[in-house]
């Protein structure tokens, strides 16, 4: 089994910046692609930025430019640098992982418990 414990959300005026981070832990062989997704109230879950194990990231439309994914391999750890906040950031963050728990095994993908972010005007 595989945990994704996030943390650092909160309530930031708009303009401002807050960093997510979410830590995997458990039966972890590798981790590939390893990714942040919102979810607002009344709204689809949509994909933010995804970053692979080698590095290669891909960003939403509305975040490019103002967000930065980046990830730690070595403690199995993404983050989310949000800078620029705007209020239709504001939404419960998910982080997710594709996971291979052991050596030849299929990979799984894993979901966080949620984060809320809140950008007020």
């Amino acid at each position: 089994q595989v945990q994704l414990v996030e943390s650092g959300g909160g309530l930031v005026q708009a303009g401002g910046s807050l960093r997510l981070s979410c830590a995997a832990s458990g039966s972890i062989f590798s981790i590939n692609a390893m990714g942040w997704y919102r979810q607002a109230p009344g709204k689809q879950r949509e994909l933010v930025a995804v970053i692979t194990s080698g590095g290669v990231t891909n960003y939403a439309d509305s975040v490019k430019g103002r967000f930065t994914i980046s990830r730690d391999n070595a403690k199995n750890t993404v983050y989310l640098q949000m800078n620029s906040l705007k209020p239709e950031d504001t939404a419960v963050y998910y982080c997710n992982a594709e996971v291979k728990p052991y050596r030849y095994w299929a990979n799984e993908y894993y979901w966080g418990q949620g984060t809320q972010v809140t950008v007020s005007s």
